[in-house]
């Protein structure tokens, strides 16, 4: 899914900016198979670009993106980049099956029930997911709606202007996060993507984000718990997270098991709403982001949802020189999103 989209070309940038870090891969498509051509990344705290409509704001983006695709020896400036999910609102709607200039007028007419705020003020998408036999003689159309503020798709165009790079495509983390993880698998999986500060819950159908969900629970959340509980500096509850994480019985997993309460309730309450609205079933979890690679977390996910839980891979689908494999896997859940933002070009999936 897309909020727009221009001519493509050669090899693309997928850009994802996050609240502490940007996250940067360059793919091209050498003999039908994606082919990693640089990657790049830079933590540095970043001011709210969601919420912050300054110009230093956009300007102190756009020149760090800057030094970044610098450094990595980007070969393309024609770029991809996401809105992060809690700034989409994004509902999956029920509309009769008709022709498509019908279809746009009763999708943009209906979607002024779900979306609060005004329809002139957001930019609009949607997608068929599929259709559903009402009976013999009517089926409906089932719809996944995606619409963002305006002004928030203003102010990253803009990054990228200032920034010297084209801005080819502008779409959700979930999407990207599918086509990293997922690829073409039609298998309904559940991914729990971790960053600094949210972590969200998708559920993917038929390639689809059926459901989306946002927590204000994140590796920085996590670091701040611990650095209070054992009375210690954020840079050493930092270490002690990534060390231990959920594994032994020091009080460092409690505190980790208090921190994540909120998450692992809205996991399992997106597992029921799911489950009782399409009478399916979750095949798998991925997880994804940041934390991904704490000691036991995706253990102690799986026993308390009693679903196996995966540590997702997005370069499993990436061509790449094998000596670069230590330095990508220690990286992988954390370009998840950069991938598959990259791959929407490469693969024109969307």
């Amino acid at each position: 899914m897309s909020f727009f989209g221009f001519k493509q070309k050669k090899s693309f940038l997928g850009i994802d900016i996050g609240s502490t870090s940007i996250k940067l891969v360059e793919l091209s498509k050498e003999k039908g198979v994606p082919t990693l051509v640089t990657y790049g990344y830079a933590e540095r705290a970043i001011s709210d670009i969601i919420k912050g409509d300054a110009q230093k704001i956009l300007n102190k983006v756009a020149a760090l993106l800057k030094r970044l695709y610098t450094d990595a020896g980007i070969t393309s400036f024609q770029a991809v980049t996401a809105l992060p999910n809690y700034s989409v609102f994004n509902s999956v709607i029920t509309l009769p099956m008709m022709n498509k200039k019908e279809l746009n007028s009763a999708v943009r007419w209906e979607a002024k029930k779900f979306i609060p705020m005004p329809i002139n003020d957001v930019v609009l998408d949607w997608r068929i997911i599929d259709t559903i036999e009402v009976d013999k003689r009517r089926k409906n159309y089932r719809i996944l709606l995606t619409a963002a503020a305006k002004n928030l798709v203003r102010r990253y165009v803009e990054i990228f202007k200032k920034a010297d790079l084209e801005l080819l495509s502008l779409e959700t983390e979930s999407f990207a996060l599918s086509r990293a993880l997922i690829g073409r698998s039609q298998a309904t999986t559940m991914i729990i993507d971790t960053s600094a500060v949210t972590t969200d819950i998708i559920i993917i159908e038929k390639g689809v984000p059926a459901l989306n969900r946002s927590i204000d629970v994140g590796g920085i959340t996590i670091s701040r718990a611990i650095a209070n509980s054992l009375n210690v500096d954020f840079k050493r509850a930092e270490q002690f997270k990534r060390d231990i994480g959920m594994s032994g019985s020091s009080k460092i997993p409690r505190v980790i098991e208090g921190i994540l309460k909120p998450v692992v309730d809205e996991m399992r309450y997106s597992l029921r709403l799911y489950q009782e609205q399409s009478d399916k079933a979750i095949e798998q979890v991925i997880f994804s982001g940041g934390s991904a690679y704490l000691p036991n977390l995706a253990e102690y996910f799986s026993k308390i949802l009693n679903i196996r839980v995966i540590i997702g891979n997005p370069w499993a689908r990436i061509a790449y020189p094998e000596d670069l494999k230590p330095a990508l896997d220690e990286v992988a859940p954390r370009f998840a999103v950069a991938v598959g933002l990259a791959l929407r070009e490469i693969v024109n999936k969307t």
